[in-house]
């Protein structure tokens, strides 16, 4: 095997998968349509190529087992930051698939809420931003991976995230893409990197996206390597 197809042996990995939850109430909260499958699809890809991963998941009905898999479930935006946090800063390559929301609830209610009334108002606070929160501590020798799922001026929004979130990748699919997106077993992606070079890939399923994304990981965490080396 070649230096490229060995660069994960043993290589520590932080993925993020599936939504996030925030409650409203103790049986009502607030989510997504994420089904978590691109992020265990990824972990499996990692786990083949030796790595050790750490997996940080919201609820999903999806099983994953290995001996070199950590699982950890979460519920909110909150609860996958921290124990994100945990693992960071001893990680080489950081993958955040998970549709983290974007707001919470300012308060859960203590107690189910009734239906008294014709309308009620939520107050929406902003949740930590995970992705952002890591890219302000990245290290030279860390690879950092984010999505973009957009549903207009796609390639703009992706390239915005990049560079706020300090991303060495970004992989961009759009909601406007048939069989693409949420809750199917095929993906349509488009990986950009940090050179602003972008690749485009045809509708495959999210174990070939896996795979697609995985070497593109791994030839950046070589060529990161490589330069610290010199």
């Amino acid at each position: 095997m070649n230096q490229g197809s060995t660069i994960l042996y043993q290589k520590k990995i932080l993925i993020t998968a599936g939504p996030t939850r925030e409650a409203i109430d103790p049986v009502r909260y607030i989510s997504n349509h994420s089904s978590g499958k691109m992020g265990y699809a990824l972990a499996q890809e990692f786990l083949s190529r030796g790595a050790q991963v750490v997996l940080v998941t919201g609820p999903v009905c999806i099983e994953l087992h290995h001996e070199h898999l950590k699982i950890i479930r979460v519920q909110s935006a909150n609860e996958m930051y921290i124990d994100c946090c945990r693992y960071f800063e001893e990680t080489d390559v950081a993958v955040f698939a998970a549709a983290v929301a974007d707001y919470r609830p300012e308060a859960a209610a203590l107690q189910k809420i009734k239906k008294n009334d014709e309308s009620f108002m939520i107050k929406m606070v902003k949740n930590v931003d995970i992705a952002f929160e890591f890219g302000q501590i990245k290290q030279p020798h860390q690879v950092s991976v984010g999505f973009a799922l957009e549903t207009n001026d796609e390639e703009k929004h992706a390239l915005s995230k990049l560079k706020k979130k300090n991303f060495d990748i970004v992989v961009l699919n759009s909601m406007n893409d048939a069989q693409a997106g949420f809750g199917f077993d095929t993906n349509k992606i488009s990986i950009i990197q940090d050179d602003l070079s972008v690749t485009e890939f045809p509708l495959k399923s999210k174990k070939e996206v896996a795979v697609d994304i995985v070497d593109a990981a791994a030839k950046r965490l070589l060529k990161k390597q490589q330069l610290l080396t010199r």
